[in-house]
C-alpha cells in the first residue's frame, strides 16, 4: 500500500477536482461559482475554478445538514446512499452512482472516504466585527499543516469556538484531508480569513476583545492567567511559535506547563489544551 498522503485538490486557476481526472466524471459540467446573498465575501483562496472536496462520512454528513453548504456534486456507494438513507440525510443534489474505486481514482488509495465524496463552494467568511463580542475565538499565526488545522478545528467545535481566524495566505484551504481531518468541525466553526494578522488582532482589542497568546516564553501558565470573555486564543506553528509583530499586539502572553517528561505538544493538542482550560476560566467568570 502506498504511503502517499491523499491528494489535495488543486487551488485557484485550476479546473475543478472531478473534471479533467481520468476515471469517472460525475454526469453534467461544474456549476458556476454562486455570487449569492448577504453574507460576507467569499473566501481568497476560493478561485473562479476553485472549489471544496470533502470525503468521508462524518465530514459530508455534517456539510449534508448545513443549510449554509452549497453542493455541487455528489459521488456516493450504493452502501454510502442506503447509510444516509437511514440517517435521515437528504443530499442537497442528486448523487452519481459509483463503485469505491471510482473514488480512490480521484482521491489516491489512501483517503478514507467511505462511499463519499462532494464537490461544494467555500462556506464564506464573516467579517472581523462580528466576532470581537464573540465568547470564545482562536487565532492561527501561519499554521500551514492541514492536518493540524483540521484537527484544531474539530477541536473548536468541540468547544464552542464561534470562529477561527487567520490569514488567507500561509495557511491550507478549508478542503481535502484538512476537512477529513476536521470531522465536520468545518460546518460549525467558520474561516475569517484577514490580509494582516496584527491589525486584526487590533481590531479586535480596539472592539473589547481580551487576546491571549501562547507562547512558550510567557510568563506565567494559562491556568493562572486571568481569562474573561471576549476572548481570543492565538496559536504559532510548531516550532517558529508566534512570530513577533503577533506576539507584540496580544495582550497577554500565557504558556503551557507540562508535568511530565516531555515539555511540548502538537500545535493541536495545545490548542485543545488551552481551549479546555479557557473554556473551564470562562465558565467560573
Amino acid at each position: 500500500m502506498s504511503d502517499r498522503p491523499p491528494r489535495e485538490p488543486r487551488r485557484p486557476g485550476a479546473r475543478p477536482p472531478f473534471a479533467g481526472r481520468g476515471g469517472p466524471r460525475p454526469s453534467g459540467a461544474p456549476f458556476p461559482p454562486r455570487k449569492g446573498k448577504g453574507g460576507g465575501k467569499p473566501p481568497p483562496w476560493a478561485g473562479a475554478d476553485d472549489v471544496a472536496l470533502l470525503y468521508g462520512w462524518h465530514t459530508v454528513a455534517e456539510a449534508i445538514g448545513n443549510p449554509k453548504r452549497r453542493f455541487r456534486k455528489l459521488m456516493a456507494t450504493e452502501n454510502a446512499i442506503n447509510r444516509l438513507a437511514e440517517e435521515g440525510l437528504v443530499p442537497p443534489v442528486t448523487p452519481e452512482v459509483v463503485r469505491p474505486g471510482d473514488i480512490d481514482k480521484l482521491l489516491g488509495p489512501d483517503a478514507v472516504h467511505q462511499g463519499l465524496l462532494a464537490e461544494v463552494d467555500h462556506l464564506r467568511s464573516p467579517p472581523l466585527k462580528d466576532l470581537a463580542q464573540s465568547e470564545l475565538v482562536l487565532v492561527l499565526d501561519q499554521i500551514t499543516d492541514p492536518h493540524n488545522v483540521g484537527a484544531i478545528v474539530r477541536s473548536a467545535a468541540a468547544f464552542g469556538v464561534s470562529a477561527i481566524v487567520t490569514t488567507a495566505r500561509h495557511s491550507p484551504a478549508a478542503t481535502g484531508v484538512l476537512a477529513k481531518s476536521a470531522s465536520g468541525g468545518l460546518e460549525h466553526v467558520p474561516f475569517c480569513l484577514v490580509q494582516n494578522l496584527a491589525r486584526a488582532l487590533t481590531e479586535l482589542k480596539d472592539n473589547g476583545m481580551l487576546v491571549v497568546g501562547l507562547d512558550s516564553e510567557g510568563p506565567a501558565d494559562i491556568e493562572d492567567t486571568r481569562l474573561s470573555a471576549p476572548l481570543a486564543l492565538v496559536l504559532g506553528a510548531e516550532g517558529k511559535g508566534l512570530r513577533q509583530l503577533t506576539r507584540e499586539t496580544c495582550d497577554v502572553l500565557a504558556r503551557i506547563d507540562l508535568p511530565g517528561a516531555i515539555k511540548s505538544l502538537n500545535v493541536s493538542n495545545a490548542a485543545a489544551l488551552a481551549l479546555g482550560i479557557a473554556r473551564r476560566a470562562l465558565k467560573k467568570s
